[in-house]
């Protein structure tokens, strides 16, 4: 595998039942890029998504990061080997602060009962505590530290769960439709700030449906259709090639990995 690959997926394959939602698809994420997994409704990407975090084990193929395999460890290691996530339903803790919640990203780093405890801490000398406050600074998050997420805007609330995710110093940033209910203004900013975390290597893969903000932050996309990969190319050239076009007008399409599809 090329040392240029952060993300291969092989020749993956995901049935529930008799339904097949992800069949044959393989695709790859190269090192310190931001790819966008975009597809219409009932695509497969959320499958796909949870088939990269462990929440569904695999029916076949194989999933690797940065060179090792992934695909048969539980979802909880996935982390340790440097995969981080958001999600596309905000899961801050309501009864904790800003920096709190910040700070319990850093679980994947504890080890034993007490390292999982003293994140959590309040010593404000805490140098976890510290690292939290850089990074909400980095992510412009203008909001006091101490206060409950409860009380905060929503825009807000999606940024300090992307910090979060970044706290555990992933390799690899995957993120669920982080757009979802933003005014324009926050979503230029988040894409602003998502560029900015880039620029130290770390890599991004991003199911949104927002195609303006796929257009500003990613450079390659892969696109799903009826659990098929229907093109994986230059985010520039997606919105100009026939079989997306043809998948998003509801038309019938050909996949490239073969069969036909009514969209």
């Amino acid at each position: 595998m090329s040392p240029d690959v952060m993300l291969s997926v092989k020749n993956v394959y995901k049935h529930f039942g008799g339904v097949k939602v992800i069949e044959d698809v393989s695709f790859n994420v190269m090192r310190g890029s931001r790819t966008a997994l975009i597809g219409p409704n009932g695509a497969g990407k959320t499958t796909m998504f949870n088939l990269l975090c462990g929440v569904y084990p695999l029916d076949g193929g194989e999933i690797h990061l940065d060179g090792k395999r992934i695909d048969e460890i539980p979802a909880r290691n996935r982390i340790r080997a440097g995969l981080s996530r958001s999600f596309q339903n905000i899961r801050l803790m309501p009864h904790l602060s800003v920096v709190e919640n910040v700070m319990l990203g850093q679980h994947s780093q504890a080890s034993g009962l007490g390292g999982l405890m003293t994140p959590i801490g309040w010593m404000r000398g805490f140098s976890g505590r510290k690292l939290a406050m850089e990074k909400l600074r980095e992510a412009g998050v203008d909001a006091d530290p101490d206060e409950p997420v409860s009380g905060l805007p929503y825009g807000t609330r999606k940024r300090i769960e992307v910090v979060r995710a970044l706290m555990s110093e992933p390799r690899l940033l995957i993120l669920d439709e982080p757009a979802a209910g933003l005014n324009p203004r926050e979503t230029a900013e988040l894409s602003a700030f998502l560029q900015k975390t880039t620029e130290s290597g770390l890599t991004l893969l991003v199911v949104e449906h927002d195609m303006a903000f796929v257009h500003g932050l990613c450079q390659h996309t892969v696109v799903l259709n009826f659990g098929r990969m229907i093109f994986d190319g230059p985010t520039g050239k997606v919105q100009s090639d026939e079989a997306v076009r043809e998948a998003y007008l509801g038309r019938r399409t050909t996949s490239k990995q073969g069969g036909a599809h009514a969209a």
